[in-house]
């Protein structure tokens, strides 16, 4: 299981992420998290842009973080253009989430936002 603690620290992050949007861009766009017992996916979240879409959001996944609860270890990881997740090696695994949510802020290969 994901520590408590971690989680109200994604939640922090997450919610200062969404808190920095400009105004113009607060209904065009949404950070989001998925979680499982050992993974956190964030997810970029927009609204439909064609009636026919339906109403839900679409749901884009960013980027992935693992727990490994016999290390205490998270381990971040990269998606491809198949959504598949590949280990992030430029960031070594880490007791702390938030050095790897640091790492996905300063995205200094432009691999998570662009």
């Amino acid at each position: 299981m994901i520590p408590e603690l971690d989680q109200h620290r994604i939640t922090r992050w997450l919610q200062a992420r969404n808190d920095g949007l400009p105004d113009a861009a607060r209904d065009k766009v949404r950070y989001e998290v998925d979680l499982t017992a050992i993974t956190v996916t964030i997810l970029e979240c927009r609204p439909p842009w064609r009636p026919d879409y339906g109403p839900n959001w679409t749901r884009f996944p960013i980027t992935r973080l693992r727990y490994t609860k016999t290390k205490r270890q998270w381990s971040l990881y990269w998606r491809d253009r198949n959504l598949r997740f590949h280990l992030y090696e430029l960031a070594p695994a880490s007791s702390s989430v938030e050095d790897l949510l640091a790492e996905v802020d300063r995205d200094p290969t432009g691999i998570f936002w662009g």
